[in-house]
């Protein structure tokens, strides 16, 4: 008979990995921004487990798969490529036959160590800091042991450096998670140089990201004026990486929808040859009047509401100002009306939702829709559909708190008008000085479409309208 133990084995429950799947409008990452749910939850088909920035909007990403999530890839902040693993679910019957079946043999409890390591290694730090500059700790409940400092690791290997010995063998690595492993791979780091703090010996994500800390200390400028880390001061001492004598702060990765605007912004500079023309207009009269627009028991609309309706009026006169031109440059695309985009400044950064068909639009109609729009962009729930096909954009950059601004051209689009505050200025009427609302549009367009005489023409419009605003009258 045998005198040794023999290891039961068991059957793991059957389980499922979710993959980013094709979010569209040729997107192929998405920034995760929060996770609605938990390692050990249990959840039903469709139900939304994370919220993800894409290049459009912040979505909602719902579960294919029912029963209880075994692992989650990622924390807030990552990027995650379109295909890959986002989840874990496990068949909730099937899990709890195996850990039935488990307990019974006597093998180990359940959840297991590597779900509870794997879980710790995920929550090790807040992942707001991809480049591994250093991390505050995700509060959680229970106990978990303290990583070592970057001092104490230094320490602890100068001692090991004092004892002569032979080099050791090339050993085996715990790195349970494939994030832990990846961001290290990443970093350029070899994960047996790191020192492992987890459950077992396992290395975390804390571990990574302090060796990533040693690495850019060691590789980048010093200052020869600090004390060296490990040797003299506390750990918060600590050296950081300097560019050109500054210590840098933070490195944050821009997000999809910066690098969607950057791109775009930056196709438009290279390839629209812009010109600028602008004039300062009298909105005393418009500013007076729109308080008795108010109908009974409501509210006046919105001055861009107004400004909106008078430029739809200005464009059906001069509608090459919201044409395009095809991909070759060779032809000029003009379309029966105006598909307006009006610039909203939200926490994410500089959107330009769309009211379609504006040109249809009465004041009351365009107000609503405006206030509507506002409020779902700064509210990040954006459908990607309303934020393209415009034709002409609005930006009332005057809510912001200056006069005036060299607007960039929304491609592919020809043509931005922007609107600075309107405050009270001397002005000269009738031979007096005398307080007025005044305030300045600058028309940006692309000089290949149109001259210069054109583009003013076009601005004489919206200035008449402004400072004449009866002259619309059965028009708005």
């Amino acid at each position: 008979m045998s005198t040794g133990t023999r290891t039961p084995t068991t059957t793991a429950p059957a389980s499922r990995t979710f993959r980013l799947p094709d979010l569209g409008e040729g997107l192929t990452e998405a920034g995760l921004v929060q996770w609605l749910v938990s390692v050990g939850d249990t959840i039903v088909t469709d139900q939304p487990i994370a919220e993800v920035e894409t290049a459009k909007s912040i979505v909602e990403l719902p579960s294919p798969y029912a029963g209880v999530v075994t692992a989650l890839h990622g924390a807030a902040g990552d990027t995650i490529d379109v295909g890959a693993p986002v989840l874990d679910v496990a068949e909730e019957g099937a899990a709890e036959q195996s850990e039935k079946k488990t307990d019974a043999e006597g093998a180990r409890p359940a959840p297991s160590v590597e779900h509870d390591t794997y879980r710790a290694e995920e929550r090790a730090g807040s992942g707001n800091v991809l480049i591994g500059y250093g991390t505050s700790g995700r509060a959680t409940s229970g106990r978990r042991r303290r990583p070592a400092t970057a001092s104490e690791r230094r320490q602890t290997a100068s001692v090991e450096v004092d004892t002569p010995t032979e080099p050791p063998a090339r050993r085996p690595v715990a790195v349970r998670s494939p994030l832990v492993r990846r961001l290290a791979r990443d970093l350029g780091l070899d994960v047996h140089a790191i020192v492992p703090t987890g459950p077992d010996g396992a290395i975390t994500r804390a571990d990574v990201l302090a060796a990533a800390v040693d690495s850019a200390v060691d590789g980048i400028g010093k200052d020869p004026d600090r004390a060296s880390p490990g040797t003299t001061g506390t750990p918060g001492d600590r050296e950081h990486p300097t560019v050109d004598g500054l210590a840098i702060r933070s490195r944050e990765r821009l997000s999809p929808l910066r690098r969607a605007v950057s791109a775009r912004l930056s196709r438009s500079r290279s390839e629209i040859p812009e010109a600028t023309v602008w004039v300062d207009v009298d909105a005393t009269d418009l500013w007076n009047l729109r308080a008795d627009m108010a109908p009974a028991g409501g509210k006046a609309p919105s001055i861009t509401a107004i400004l909106a309706r008078f430029v739809l009026l200005a464009l059906a006169e001069h509608p090459v100002l919201a044409s395009r031109l095809s991909d070759d440059g060779s032809e000029l695309l003009s379309f029966e009306g105006v598909n307006l985009g009006v610039a909203v400044d939200t926490d994410r950064g500089l959107l330009v939702p769309v009211v379609p068909s504006a040109h249809t639009r009465s004041v009351e109609e365009l107000d609503s829709a405006l206030r509507e729009l506002s409020a779902t962009a700064r509210d990040g729930r954006m459908p990607p559909e309303r934020l393209r096909g415009s034709t002409f954009t609005l930006n009332n950059y005057g809510g912001l708190g200056v006069d005036g601004s060299a607007a960039i051209i929304n491609h592919p689009e020809v043509a931005i008008l922007g609107i600075g505050r309107i405050i009270e200025r001397p002005w000269v009427v009738d031979g007096q000085i005398v307080p007025r609302r005044i305030a300045q549009l600058s028309l940006v367009f692309d000089h290949r479409v149109c001259d210069g005489g054109y583009a003013a023409s076009f601005l004489r419009r919206v200035t008449e309208l402004i400072e004449h605003p009866l002259r619309a009258f059965g028009q708005v």
